[in-house]
């Protein structure tokens, strides 16, 4: 701990933004990250506590004390060894990560939590422009061979962390470029593509073989899942062809809003939209949905409705409103409470795309679509109060709001199905895969050499526990192969 009183002298320094009027000109991200100074003096606010609790509230368990305070020192590469050894990807963490550590921040208690995830992004761009982030590539092979399928988070941390093990990988993904959700999901706004691309230059010389537009098990995938794949192997030849398979297939099934007038145009699942988008960035071809001019209508409150929102207001909407069935959270939580530290607070969130103007509201039903010539234009709407975790409708609230567009952001029920009936997988009472995260067999599914990580296992979560996964699941595959494990779980 280089500055004993760092957290009594030091207020917490935040990230600076381009101007809104700049920003939603362009695609391209708009956050700045942290000069040098401005780290070190936010590191000095590391208060070297007898429990870092924020160890706990990291899903991937970074060493969080031990890179504030070498950040602190100046000493950035010992800080970016430091951060490499729990995490194969900060560059995702740092831009997308909503810091579960910084809540779990002891500081938090009373106070302005460390600005952990701006520090961690400062230290990943610091060690590219070094020219510290090089390829680890093992001394032995094994001769073993893994398949991983699917190329979100959590099969790109599998991948790296079996290739630095010796054995030969091939990473699958359906769709024509890697990065699951990261690369097709999230906007370019928030993670500009070219940060997967760098990355997955490092995994191809550690040995990763990467294979696009190729579908594993089945090519009968619902809608609103997005499938490019041009051919297809099946689950018997990938099980003969390689000596273990990880699925991290993701959870991709989107909930449905099954009310009159769903059919109409002009409904649409948040990721029809938002996929598109990003093909067009990428330059693959213009968006076929288009929200210039329109009345945008959100349904849902969590971070891919604020993805929508974001996008909406790059595209010259008119007006955009997100709705939520749940009730509006507290802007600020009790943290007299000792029920809430250290864990994730249940607060109101405002994201950069809400700053950019976007009508916000909450206890929301929709009960029905209606339109003219098939165009949706309106959606029938009712308040609603909870009470014992039960809904009810508020006679006389009814109301409708104007839509051109619709999108359904309502997140993800479960992964693809057919795959996982392909392998022929034992399934929970969510209809995720069914797989333990402790003991012999963990990450194991039901047959033999196939395990599974990340939310095709655990539903529909954050980046950081898809690589967290993917490293614990890669251990378990090493394992399983050799009898022994030097990888970091």
């Amino acid at each position: 701990m280089g500055k004993i009183t760092g957290f009594l002298e030091q207020a917490r320094v935040s990230q600076s933004y381009d101007s809104v009027e700049s920003r939603v000109q362009h695609y391209k991200e708009f956050v700045h990250i942290l000069k040098d100074e401005d780290a070190s003096k936010q590191g000095s606010r590391c208060m070297d506590c007898g429990i870092p609790f924020c160890h706990n509230g990291c899903p991937v368990n970074n060493i969080i004390p031990d890179f504030n305070d070498l950040v602190y020192l100046q000493d950035w590469e010992g800080a970016y060894r430091t951060l490499s050894l729990t995490n194969n990807f900060p560059e995702f963490t740092g831009r997308i990560c909503p810091a579960p550590c910084e809540a779990a921040c002891v500081l938090n208690i009373n106070g302005d939590a460390v600005g952990i995830k701006s520090i961690e992004q400062a230290i990943v761009e610091k060690a590219y422009a070094e020219d510290w982030v090089t390829p680890r590539i093992p001394s032995v092979k094994t001769g073993k061979k893994v398949a991983v399928v699917g190329s979100g988070p959590a099969g790109m941390a599998a991948a790296q962390q079996l290739a630095r093990a010796g054995h030969d990988v091939t990473l699958f993904e359906k769709n024509s470029r890697i990065g699951g959700l990261l690369r097709y999901g999230i906007p370019d706004f928030k993670l500009e593509k070219h940060i997967i691309d760098r990355r997955m230059a490092q995994m191809q010389a550690e040995g990763v073989t990467f294979k696009t537009n190729v579908a594993v098990g089945s090519q009968d995938y619902v809608a609103g899942v997005a499938n490019t794949s041009t051919e297809t192997i099946s689950a018997d030849e990938l099980k003969a062809q390689f000596d273990a398979v990880i699925l991290s297939i993701g959870s991709e099934t989107p909930r449905d809003l099954p009310v009159p007038g769903r059919e109409l145009k002009g409904v649409h699942y948040a990721l029809e939209w938002l996929i598109p988008q990003n093909h067009e960035v990428a330059g693959d071809g213009a968006n076929p949905i288009s929200a210039k001019g329109k009345h945008v209508l959100v349904i849902g409150g969590g971070d891919t409705g604020a993805d929508c929102v974001g996008t909406a207001n790059r595209h010259g909407a008119a007006s955009i409103t997100q709705i939520e069935v749940m009730p509006k959270p507290v802007e600020q939580e009790d943290k007299s409470e000792t029920s809430v530290w250290p864990y994730w607070p249940m607060k109101l969130r405002t994201s950069t795309s809400h700053d950019e103007g976007c009508t916000r509201d909450w206890a929301i039903a929709t009960k029905s679509f209606e339109g003219a010539k098939g165009q949706v234009e309106v959606a029938k709407a009712v308040r609603v109060e909870w009470q014992g975790g039960k809904m009810t409708e508020i006679a006389g609230s009814e109301f409708d709001i104007k839509a051109d567009l619709v999108l359904l952001a309502m997140g993800f029920t479960n992964p693809m199905q057919s795959v996982l009936d392909a392998f022929g997988i034992h399934k929970d009472a969510r209809n995720n895969a069914n797989a333990s995260t402790e003991g012999e067999f963990a990450y194991k599914t039901n047959v033999d050499g196939v395990f599974v990580a990340g939310d095709v296992r655990r539903g529909q979560s954050l980046v950081v526990w898809a690589i967290r996964e993917g490293r614990q699941a890669a251990y378990a595959v090493d394992k399983y192969l050799m009898g022994r494990s030097d990888l970091a779980a």
